[in-house]
């Protein structure tokens, strides 16, 4: 190798590293370097608005935010290739971002997204009313195996959830058996209900047939690893083939085990089902 040759790849070398340093994956997003910043210091509670693809959007915590826009606009988990109109049933809708994604991809799909929590659904209202696109069903209502009243903590972030230990901070919210919509074919399924999720796969488990693409964040115990043995049995026998990423580094050592007393959860797994 020549000296000409050698300098040209290191000279390459270092304009791809410079490259990345400065790159801004948070362009689409409208978020620079310093924005981000200033959203990473910002404290949660208070009701807020940022500017995405030419609409205002409403949020309440800053650091869910920027990490939902990690996961859906930066990493895309959710990319895929659908029909032009595509049948979505969301289940988890949080604050919107996912529905947002779909709809930027496919604008003529038809989505029913369920979102207990009263602070997420209230964002969750404004936000599409922000975009006012047609055909999204918005539903105040947690997903469960009968329709019954559960209790709900209504937290207003990603970790609010169904109780089931008589918490005093909870408060009652309608819940719908998924499987009795599940009556026609649906192009994207996803499942995000903070613990409930094996319970109600295990429920829809022979409407399964109907769901093109499975999209399942799993949140458990080690109590509960025989559930989670189960549900990639379940996934598999209703003929998905599975894909696995770990949702939250949980334990940086999982032999030498040292939890955050915040996180509720062993393992959270984000599961991509396809067939």
């Amino acid at each position: 190798m020549d000296n000409s040759s050698f300098v040209k790849k290191i000279s390459s070398g270092v304009i791809k590293k410079l490259q990345s340093i400065f790159k801004n994956p948070y362009r689409e997003v409208n978020l620079n370097w310093f924005r981000l910043k200033y959203y990473k210091h910002l404290p949660a509670g208070t009701i807020r608005k940022h500017n995405l693809f030419n609409h205002p959007i409403y949020f309440s915590n800053p650091a869910e935010l920027i990490h939902a826009f990690d996961e859906i606009f930066v990493d895309e988990i959710y990319k895929q290739q659908l029909s032009n109109q595509p049948y979505i049933i969301d289940c988890g809708a949080n604050i919107g971002l996912s529905i947002i994604y779909m709809k930027q991809h496919y604008p003529d799909a038809n989505i029913v997204a369920f979102e207990p929590d009263e602070k997420n659904f209230n964002l969750l209202s404004k936000n599409i009313q922000s975009f006012n696109y047609n055909n999204v069903i918005l539903r105040q209502e947690a997903v469960w195996v009968e329709d019954t009243t559960l209790q709900f903590s209504n937290e207003g972030s990603m970790s609010s959830k169904i109780e089931f230990n008589n918490n005093k901070n909870v408060t009652p919210v309608k819940a719908t058996r998924l499987y009795n919509l599940l009556n026609k074919e649906i192009d994207f399924l996803k499942i995000d209900i903070e613990g409930a999720e094996f319970a109600v796969l295990n429920d829809i488990a022979d409407k399964l047939i109907l769901v093109k693409n499975l999209f399942i964040e799993y949140h458990g115990s080690f109590d509960q690893n025989i559930e989670l043995s189960k549900l990639i049995v379940l996934i598999t026998t209703e003929g998905f083939h599975f894909y696995i990423k770990e949702a939250a580094s949980i334990y940086k050592t999982p032999f030498y085990r040292s939890k955050n007393p915040l996180i509720d959860y062993d393992v959270q797994l984000n599961i991509f089902c396809f067939r």
